[in-house]
Parts: C-alpha cells; sequence; structure tokens
C-alpha cells in the first residue's frame, strides 16, 4: 500500500465537505427528531449529490465523504451510511429491475433504505440467523421471524433482509432478500437507543417473497453481506476517525483560550501531552483506515483483514479522544447540547455495529492463521 498524502484536489473536496456539513446540513439535523428518520436532511444529501455518489465512488472516497460530515454534523454522515448500507446490495447484487426502481429514489433521498442482518440471537454471530425463509413452491418463499437493531426501522422504504432458506446450514444457508416495507405481514417498532439515530426491530409474520426479490443467489446471501461490511467497515473507521477529530479540533480550542492555575490549560504539561497523544492516535487511525480503503479498491485479497483492523483501531481510538477531550473540558462538556456530549453518546455504537471490537479481533487472527497455513504449503 502507498503511504497517504492525498491529493489537493481531494484536500478541497474534503474541506467542501466539511463547510456543507456544518453550514448547510447541520440547521437540518438540529430541526430533525432524535430517534427518527430526517426525510428533510436526506433530501438535502440527494440534491447535493452526496448520495448519488455512494454508487460511483471507491472506497476511499466513501470514507473521505463519511469523515469529512462527521466532523461537521454527525447526523448528516450517519444518514448518508444508512442510505449506502442498505441499498449497496441492490446496486451490487440486485437484477436491472430491482435496481431501476430504487437507486434512483436512494440517490435523491426520496426512499429510505436499510440493512436487516442483526437478530435478537444473532448479531455478533451473523451466521447463526434464524429468521426462516419457508419455502412455498419454486421460488416463493414466506419469511417468519424477527430482526433487531437494524438501523433506519421501522421508517424505512424498503430492507435488504438476511433470512435462512437452508436449515443447519450455517452461513451457507442464508439468501438476501430486498423487502419493501409495504409488504403484508411486516411490522416493526422503534427502540430507545443512546444513538440519536433511528434504530427498530422488524417483525415477519409470513412476508411473501418471490425470487424477483432475491439480491445475488440463493443460499449465497452471506458473501452479500459479508461483500457490504467489507466496504463499509473501513468507512464506519472513517465515520469514528471524524469525531476523533472534531473532539481534538475542540480540545485544542478549549485549552487554549481556558486560564486555570495561573495560566492557559495548554501551557501544563499534562494536558499537551495529553493533546499530542489524541492527535498521535487520531493520525494513526486514520492512516490505516484510508490503507483498508485503498486495498478494497485494488482488489487486494486482503481486504477482510485489513477492513477488520481499520474499524478496530479507529472506533477503539475514537472513543479514547471523545473521553479525553470530555476530560479535558470538565463539567461543560456534560451539557445537553455541547458537541462533545453529542460526541460521548454517538462514539459509544461504533465499536458495536457491524461486528463489534471482539469480532473483528477473531476476523484478524483467523485471516492471520489462514495466510500462514496456506505459506506453510
Amino acid at each position: 500500500m502507498p503511504a497517504f498524502s492525498l491529493e489537493p484536489e481531494r484536500l478541497a473536496w474534503c474541506a467542501r465537505l466539511r463547510a456543507l456539513a456544518a453550514e448547510e446540513l447541520r440547521p437540518l439535523a438540529d430541526k430533525g427528531a432524535p430517534g427518527r428518520v430526517n426525510r428533510p436532511l436526506l433530501a438535502a444529501l440527494g440534491q447535493l449529490g452526496l448520495l448519488a455518489r455512494l454508487f460511483t465512488s471507491g472506497a476511499l472516497d466513501l470514507c473521505l465523504m463519511r469523515e469529512s460530515l462527521a466532523q461537521g454534523c454527525t447526523e448528516a454522515e450517519t444518514a448518508l451510511a444508512l442510505q449506502g448500507l442498505g441499498a449497496h446490495p441492490v446496486h451490487a447484487h440486485g437484477s436491472p429491475a430491482q435496481r431501476e426502481r430504487w437507486l434512483p429514489r436512494v440517490a435523491d433521498g426520496g426512499a429510505v433504505a436499510a440493512f436487516a442482518l442483526s437478530e435478537p440471537g444473532a448479531g455478533s454471530d451473523a451466521a447463526a440467523l434464524a429468521l426462516a425463509a419457508e419455502e412455498r413452491g419454486a421460488g416463493r418463499w414466506l419469511l417468519t421471524g424477527e430482526k433487531c437493531w437494524i438501523s433506519n426501522a421501522p421508517e424505512a422504504d424498503f430492507y435488504t433482509v438476511f433470512a435462512r432458506t437452508a436449515p443447519r446450514a450455517g452461513a451457507r444457508g442464508v439468501t438476501a432478500f430486498l423487502v419493501p416495507a409495504d409488504r403484508p405481514g411486516l411490522t416493526g417498532r422503534a427502540l430507545e437507543m443512546i444513538s440519536p439515530h433511528p434504530i427498530g426491530a422488524l417483525d415477519f409474520d409470513a412476508v411473501p417473497v418471490t425470487s424477483d426479490d432475491v439480491l445475488g443467489e440463493v443460499d449465497r446471501g452471506f458473501a452479500v453481506a459479508m461483500g457490504t461490511l467489507n466496504l463499509f467497515r473501513p468507512s464506519v473507521g472513517a465515520f469514528a476517525v471524524g469525531m476523533a477529530q472534531a473532539a481534538l479540533d475542540a480540545t485544542v480550542a478549549h485549552t487554549r483560550r481556558r486560564q486555570a492555575f495561573k495560566g492557559r490549560l495548554m501551557d501544563l504539561q499534562a494536558v499537551s501531552h495529553q493533546v499530542a497523544e489524541m492527535a498521535l492516535r487520531t493520525e494513526a487511525a486514520r492512516l490505516m483506515v484510508y490503507a483498508a480503503a485503498a486495498a478494497y479498491d485494488e482488489g487486494a485479497p486482503d481486504v477482510p483483514r485489513r477492513s477488520a483492523m481499520a474499524k478496530l483501531l479507529a472506533t477503539e481510538t475514537a472513543q479514547y479522544v471523545v473521553d479525553a477531550a470530555v476530560q479535558l473540558h470538565g463539567a461543560c462538556a456534560l451539557q445537553r447540547g455541547h458537541l462533545l456530549e453529542h460526541l460521548y453518546r454517538e462514539v459509544r455504537a461504533p465499536r458495536i455495529y457491524e461486528g463489534a471490537s471482539e469480532v473483528q479481533r477473531g476476523i484478524i487472527a483467523k485471516e492471520l492463521y489462514a495466510a500462514h497455513e496456506q505459506e506453510a504449503r
């Protein structure tokens, strides 16, 4: 992988995105209701052409979009990312009819997408999915069961749903379906979560699907899920880096002006060294995210390991940096509405979703041992 020094054009684009996030998207986000889909915000992302870029950009540009938006408006970043996560399987594996129906509406912000993988008993262990797809004739199934912790549920317009078409087959018996929200038997409810974006549960009561709804191939849906996650895991890291950078910027500004102990906080070695550590870790995480994204764009064979490393390091780093920023700000950072109070709530969830930190360590170890075994042959 090359060392990273972004071209002037990309740097300028990132600066424009940060300005857009702070000046145009932040006011729309503030008008939204916590835990609800913000459709005006999605429409603005569509009008700016950012949602359409989800389907034309490589992994590195996706990371740059998510990092830049996160620095100015985490709600805009998350709205964009959830559209990409829910719609990428349609873009990558959908039929021409599926893509024609849904992708233009996702791109203009008119249709809300969701990625429905997790279940009450199958979060980190995605291969243990229990949502049953009972075959009812050639090319017809009924979906019965539950999905849980699904971002954008229950307000999405369609769901990429992963269901078990072959019992007791593990990862090999899962099929991906595109399920419109108005299918009979599909209901949902919102969940009260610490994160401000919408998360809900879905109940499937004999929801009918056909071969026209399949994404990819029958019984090959686990590959659809993992391919999507391999693309989006580095960009989850980019989201985390954006939050870490926002917290770091706020801390530098605060410690420069805050008077304490007959001087500024920045003049205390303990404080300045803490800020230096925050900057060091943020930059290291950023570089690993960019390297993983470049590996994906180049079709490198070690993408799963690099994606897992990027998500793991960046999300754990962001947790450290935001926590340290809160500590250096003191009580003011705990006030409702403060940037760091917001980031403190936002930063926790990425260490769990799209594969918890422990899952990422498992992927890294598995890939390392597999590579060693292959070299030993």
